[in-house]
Order: structure tokens, then C-alpha cells, then sequence
């Protein structure tokens, strides 16, 4: 796959993934771009350009195999091998992350939670044990890390990211609320839960606002 993917396109694909997903849970094999469309709320051309940029996936008058749809985008995002995660910040969120058993059905799965506070070494979060920030060299250089989650106050992210980029791991999730500076070759994925928070405030207020001039 040579060509540029725009990222607005790569952000639709998990949606088609899970709306894929949910229609073999329900029994569909088959499905049309329109019937894909009404469920989604993406007109259908839009899912017709965005699945072109992959190679098609459906025929004309015939719609798309459900299934073969779902283990193609599976591909496409990389859920067809595991992933392995490390966590960084054992703190509340970072506990929650790794009791989120789901993640382990897409491929995804946490295999070292790690933390400066003394007092949490050593407590285990669904059978993995919280270890000192000075083991994680040895860590690293003893196991495959594809991935570190940052769950940290953003005066430690910085640094942090930093080192483990120096330990050779290449992507980041990060959730400290902070822009990273790392290089290029970094893939850095940032979650800003409060930014979420404040579009769903907007939101409520244009509701309440446009609600008032009716």
C-alpha cells in the first residue's frame, strides 16, 4: 500500500470495524454500502471512497461480505498480531487500562504496568505486578514492547517518553496532557480526555442554546 492515507479516513476505519462487528454478532453476511451508511450516519459514497483506498472490498449490486469486510480492516489496522503493551503511571488510570479486557480481544496486550511510588510495588492489577521505573531497562531489553501508554502528571511525561524512545520503543499513547516533542520516527497517538469533555460541553450548551431560539 503505497499511497498517502489521509488521517481523517484512517480514523473512520476502527467505526467500520466495530459497526462490522457488530453485524456478525447479529448474524448479516452481507451488506450494501446504503445499508452501511444508515447505521453509521457516513453517506454511502464516503464509505465507497474510503474502503477504494484499500482496494474496494465490494462488488456493484452485490454489497460487501460482511465478514471478509471485517478480517480485512482487521488487517489493514494491524489486529491480525498482538501487540505488546507496557504502561507507564500505575496511578488510577493506568490500573483501569489494564483491567480493560477488551483490549486483549483486538490483539492489544498490556504486559508491564510500571510507576514511581514505592508503594505500589509490587500490586498486582489483573496478574501483573507493578515494577520501579529502574527496572524498566532490563525490562525492555528482556521483552518485546511495541507499545507505552503514558499515564502520568505531564512535568514527568516529557522525560519519560524520552527514555523509553532511547530503550527503542517507537509508539507512544499518550495520555499525559502535554505535546511531546520526540522524533519523527515516533508514531505518537495523544488522548486528551478533558479536550473530549469540553467538545461534549460545547455541545450541551449549543443544544441548550439552539433549544432557546425555537
Amino acid at each position: 500500500m503505497d499511497k498517502e492515507i489521509s488521517q481523517a479516513v484512517i480514523r473512520r476505519m476502527p467505526r467500520y470495524y466495530r459497526y462490522l462487528g457488530e453485524l456478525l454478532d447479529a448474524g448479516v453476511d452481507r451488506i450494501s454500502s446504503n445499508e452501511l451508511s444508515s447505521r453509521m450516519k457516513v453517506t454511502a459514497s464516503q464509505i465507497r471512497q474510503d474502503l477504494n483506498n484499500f482496494g474496494g472490498f465490494g462488488q456493484q449490486g452485490y454489497g460487501y461480505n460482511v465478514k471478509y469486510l471485517y478480517d480485512e480492516i482487521g488487517k489493514i489496522l494491524g489486529l491480525d498480531h498482538q501487540h505488546n503493551i507496557i504502561v507507564v503511571g500505575a496511578g488510577n488510570l493506568g490500573q483501569a487500562l489494564a483491567n480493560y479486557v477488551k483490549f486483549e480481544k483486538r490483539g492489544f496486550m498490556i504486559t508491564g504496568l510500571f510507576d514511581v511510588n514505592p508503594a505500589l510495588k509490587g500490586v498486582s492489577v489483573r496478574g501483573i505486578e507493578v515494577r520501579m521505573m529502574e527496572e524498566l531497562p532490563e525490562f525492555v531489553q528482556e521483552n518485546r514492547v511495541d507499545i507505552a501508554a503514558l499515564t502520568m502528571p505531564k512535568e514527568q511525561a516529557e522525560a519519560v517518553a524520552k527514555q523509553l524512545v532511547e530503550l527503542g520503543i517507537d509508539a507512544i499513547w499518550n495520555f499525559a496532557h502535554l505535546d511531546l516533542e520526540l522524533p519523527e520516527h515516533v508514531v505518537v497517538e495523544n488522548v486528551h480526555l478533558s479536550d473530549s469533555l469540553m467538545q461534549l460541553s460545547y455541545n450541551i450548551v449549543k443544544k441548550e442554546n439552539d433549544t432557546e431560539k425555537k
